[in-house]
């Protein structure tokens, strides 16, 4: 490949709904369903005259915005460039190349993708790109902080290597740079929890944390100590003394990974050995396609919590967990009025 890729976000659904069909059927998805095809538009005007026919009650500015980046996944995206796709349903992040022109396909406007990673979490990026891929568009090109060079080497299986100049002035940012730093400021604020997280409850600490979630959520608790598990890091019952049913068996992983099936099925052995009705994964760097695809015929015995899932646990008993523990993760709730600008 000659000329260095450029990088674009692309959302597929405002809840992740299609992810699972883009990564199935190796494409990249996204909504404006009302709009219909635009193969064969000849350009962005014509776009524009069409999303205006789609939305008749909308306002010009959201028009010019819908339309500017409808164009810009139909036109302005290359044959390989690559694709990031932030997921709702996993908290993870999928890198594709593109592979090839716009597509209409059933109700659907698509681009052909080569998948390269589909399950990365998100913190193997740094704060800095986290940012631009919390912008709140549904399909935006990613530009600042030496973006190119690092998708590319985190695709490749390695580290984020981190910008190679200092950031710029806010002030001196191009158009494109603006839109990209109009971010989901909740998201922003998750990985911001994410990241102190990670840092501060690494290891045991981490199953420590997941202990007293379960606590203030009812369950009687019964923590390993630090060393070998013998395949679980929490026993936890229901009543008084913790002997009443549900029995849950809970493994905690602190990996910044994806954990595979082998962890998964070794936690349903040791559910049986305990004689426990259910079982509860946690892994913070979460889990591949197959532990997902197990985890659907163990849907009313085993749950799977990932660095998302957990911090929407802590989220909601916030209020409840001991002193020490909101002492070293200090929390403070905020309201805020939700942009437009998103069709997705």
């Amino acid at each position: 490949m000659g000329q260095e890729p450029k990088i674009y976000l692309t959302r597929a659904g405002r809840r992740g709904e299609d992810e699972d069909r883009a990564l199935e059927d190796n494409v990249a998805i996204i909504g404006f369903r009302e709009v219909p095809s635009l193969v064969g538009v000849a350009d962005s005007d014509a776009v524009r005259r069409v999303v205006s026919e789609a939305y008749p009650e909308a306002k010009a500015p959201s028009i010019a915005n819908l339309a500017g980046q409808l164009w810009t996944f139909v036109s302005g995206i290359e044959v390989d460039d690559l694709v990031v796709i932030p997921r709702k349903s996993t908290s993870q992040i999928a890198i594709g190349r593109i592979a090839g022109p716009y597509e209409y396909r059933l109700d659907r406007h698509v681009r052909p993708v080569e998948w390269l990673q589909t399950d990365l979490p998100r913190t193997v990026f740094r704060q800095d790109l986290l940012y631009s891929f919390g912008a709140f568009m549904t399909v935006c090109k990613i530009s600042r902080n030496d973006a190119a060079r690092r998708v590319i080497a985190v695709a490749a299986g390695r580290p984020d290597p981190g910008p190679s100049q200092s950031l710029p002035n806010r002030d001196t940012l191009d158009q494109n740079e603006q839109v990209e730093a109009l971010s989901d400021l909740s998201q922003l604020a998750n990985d911001e929890i994410v990241a102190h997280i990670q840092a501060r409850f690494s290891g045991h600490a981490l199953a420590d944390l997941v202990d007293a979630v379960l606590g203030v959520d009812g369950w009687v608790t019964k923590p390993s100590p630090p060393g070998a598990d013998g395949g679980v890091d929490i026993l936890a019952g229901r009543g008084s003394l913790g002997l009443d049913d549900p029995r849950l068996c809970v493994q905690v992983k602190s990996q910044n990974s994806p954990v595979d099936v082998t962890v998964y099925r070794t936690l349903q052995g040791t559910m049986q050995t305990f004689r426990a009705n259910q079982g509860l994964l946690v892994c913070w760097g979460g889990f591949n396609k197959s532990v997902h695809r197990e985890a659907k015929v163990g849907h009313f015995s085993v749950r799977l919590w990932d660095s998302g899932d957990l911090v929407k646990a802590i989220y909601r008993t916030y209020e409840r967990l001991p002193e020490q523990i909101r002492a070293e993760l200090p929390l403070k709730r905020a309201w805020m009025l939700v942009r437009e600008g998103s069709e997705d």
